[in-house]
């Protein structure tokens, strides 16, 4: 097990913690957090383009024309694909993109996106964060204790305070440890976890 400072929202250090290594010393293999973040963002699409199709647009109904004696080509509704107005063939219709992999692997890149956040060095403990009233001001105030731009910060419990403290700030997310994810973990590059969440981390991801 590795051993990392504990530190309070002063940035001081307040003690220290071991950490799993099977939650922060797993190999990464990128392939493994690319098939992830592909599916987690195919079923965040919405999936509602629409277009209509030559029975759906306006019009149709009578011929335009008699079939012969005009000079023109034959056409028997102005709802044709090849007219101007006309419907679309082959448009694309709602449809949903989502997918599933298997629990083992999206677990497994879970670990590899805490893994990688630890080599870099850019995890950090605390012991606690709790604020009375939702203040933009003073989150960003802590984050800038750390020198932090661009973090995620994972609280222990739905904190809603800290939640509608950050929802403003620009280059931040909090999120309970139900809700972490290897997206956004790899997109923010700085990663704050409660004390208290290090234990559901583990009761989550170590099976």
């Amino acid at each position: 097990m590795a051993v990392c400072d504990v530190v309070n929202t002063s940035a001081d250090k307040v003690g220290e913690i071991d950490v799993s290594d099977a939650l922060f010393g797993v190999e990464v293999k990128p392939v493994v957090l690319h098939e992830v973040v592909c599916m987690q963002r195919a079923n965040r699409r919405s999936g509602n383009a629409s277009t209509k199709t030559r029975g759906e647009v306006r019009g149709g109904g009578a011929k335009p024309w008699r079939q012969k004696g005009t000079g023109r080509a034959r056409a028997g509704t102005n709802n044709s694909p090849i007219w101007r107005g006309g419907g679309t063939t082959f448009g694309p219709r709602p449809r949903d993109y989502s997918y599933r992999l298997p629990k083992k692997v999206r677990r497994l890149a879970l670990r590899m996106a805490l893994s990688a956040r630890m080599d870099e060095g850019n995890v950090v403990i605390v012991d606690q964060f709790t604020m009375e009233a939702p203040k933009t001001k003073e989150f960003v105030g802590v984050m800038n204790n750390f020198d932090f731009t661009n973090c995620l910060v994972v609280t222990s419990s739905d904190n809603e305070n800290v939640q509608l403290s950050a929802r403003n700030a620009v280059g931040f997310k909090v999120l309970p440890v139900a809700g972490l994810n290897v997206f956004d973990i790899l997109k923010y590059p700085k990663l704050m976890l409660m004390q208290a969440s290090l234990e559901q981390l583990e009761a989550r991801l170590i099976v």
